[in-house]
């Protein structure tokens, strides 16, 4: 890899770090969920509502991308996600809680849908795969520092300006406004902008594609299993070890420890050997770990499944995500929306969740079925997966 290449992805990856920022909504709606003293159901609004918005806003950024470009397009996404983690500085009502997290998620609506394809602009298509995983590895330590810098201001003798847990806010604020300065400072050579770009009409017909659909319906289930894992494990741990909040929230961070690893020796790993055999035995450790956390009573096992789906679910994104944009070459903006509206499933996962939950009289059982059945979906799609290793 080029130097200059090198030198351009530094201000990218901080961006991805940028957007590790999303995963918080997991161990923050459990203290606010503590805070507020709320059931499972409302408690998971919070991070329903966050990915609500890819719905909404991931087909009509692909299409703002033709018209302004993917560079801009990510500094849009990252000045609304330093206004939504500036809110939270104001109080934790529920109320303000869901303003803040409203445009958390319409933030990462946006850079998840320009970013993914802004490293087609800097990576050609050999690493497209690669790169990406290494950029989930980096979104993941955004994602395992969160509940240990929450953890920290809650327990800390120190008051933090009275901020307590949500010390969090303004330490990734800082963070993400230097991501904003250093991006914009860039370079970044792209493609240029279409003369007619795709209507939203027909970027959502471009579902009829099959390998389109089955990649959608496969990121719904990958970020469904993401959230409703980094939501649910600390509540698996409380139910079963009869933890505290603050001990029970390291399952978040294991988890994300875990995907972290996963993320980097998979950009390894995917750069060299079948993506399909990868994905399958990704799926499987999955499959394993919801087996762990259905019968598990010990920290021994429920941690080890924990990990399992951690270090499975880290690279179901990237492979599924570059398959799909490269089937398409002439339509890697419309098909990266649609991609990112699949993260639609970070809304419909914890929901359901919380009902299945509410439903067996608060065990956390009911979640684990929903979790199951994304998993078995994904199981399912390996078999569909192109077997080349550099797709």
């Amino acid at each position: 890899m080029r130097k200059s290449t090198q030198l351009t992805l530094i201000p990218v990856m901080f961006c991805f770090f940028a957007m590790g920022f999303v995963d918080l909504v997991g161990i923050a709606s459990n203290y606010v969920k503590a805070d507020l003293n709320l059931t499972d159901s409302a408690a998971n609004v919070f991070p329903s509502l966050v990915f609500f918005w890819f719905l909404i806003f991931a087909v009509p950024t692909g299409m703002l991308m033709n018209k302004i470009g993917r560079k801009k397009t990510v500094l849009v996404s990252l000045v609304i996600t330093v206004a939504s983690l500036l809110l939270p500085l104001f109080g934790n009502s529920y109320e303000l809680m869901l303003i803040s997290f409203s445009l958390l998620g319409i933030g990462n609506a946006f850079m998840q849908t320009s970013l993914n394809p802004l490293i087609s602009n800097i990576i050609s298509g050999d690493r497209f795969a690669a790169t990406l995983t290494f950029g989930q590895f980096v979104k993941a330590i955004a994602s395992f520092m969160a509940p240990i810098i929450a953890a920290w201001g809650a327990a800390a003798s120190i008051p933090h300006f009275g901020l307590g847990w949500r010390v969090l806010f303004p330490i990734y604020m800082v963070i993400g406004i230097l991501a904003t300065l250093m991006l914009s400072a860039t370079p970044i050579e792209e493609e240029p902008m279409k003369d007619k770009p795709s209507t939203f009409m027909e970027t959502i017909k471009l579902l009829g594609t099959p390998i389109v659909l089955l990649s959608f319906i496969g990121i719904m289930c990958h970020v469904g299993i993401d959230v409703g894992t980094n939501t649910h494990a600390p509540k698996i741990l409380q139910e079963r070890l009869h933890m505290g909040l603050d001990e029970a929230g390291f399952a978040t961070s294991l988890y994300f420890i875990f995907r972290t690893l996963g993320c980097l020796s998979g950009s390894f790993i995917l750069a060299k050997f079948n993506n399909r055999a990868f994905f399958y035995v990704s799926v499987v450790m999955m499959a394993l770990s919801m087996l762990g956390l259905a019968v598990g009573e010990s920290k021994a096992v429920l941690y080890t499944a924990i990990a399992l789906v951690g270090f499975g679910n880290s690279n179901i994104f990237s492979l599924v995500v570059s398959q799909a944009v490269l089937s398409l070459p002439d339509k890697q903006n419309e098909v990266s929306g649609l991609m990112i509206m699949g993260l639609f499933g970070g809304t419909i996962f914890p929901f359901a969740m919380g009902l299945a939950s509410d439903a067996m009289s608060g065990s956390q059982i009911g979640a684990l079925i929903v979790l199951s059945i994304g998993v078995l979906y994904l199981l399912l799609m390996s078999t569909r997966l192109k077997a080349n290793a550099n797709n």
